[in-house]
């Protein structure tokens, strides 16, 4: 049985279907994680990926008039 590393809530996934690098999500915290390892199998939290692209271009893009 897999838990959710966040709230410890039992996570309905079928062990012998999941994939190394597969995303699954804790349907009571919302939180997603990653398979990193099968035999055991352990979760690691997805990070969020912060796009600083977009705030260098907002700020070229401001009108300061």
């Amino acid at each position: 049985m897999i838990y959710c590393p966040e709230c410890d809530t039992h996570l309905d996934v079928d062990e012998e279907e999941i994939d190394e690098g597969e995303i699954i999500s804790c349907p009571e915290c919302g939180s997603d994680f990653e398979v990193t390892t099968l035999n055991p199998i352990e979760l690691k939290p997805v990070e969020e990926e912060i796009d600083d692209d977009d705030d260098e271009e907002e700020a070229e893009d401001a009108d300061y008039s």
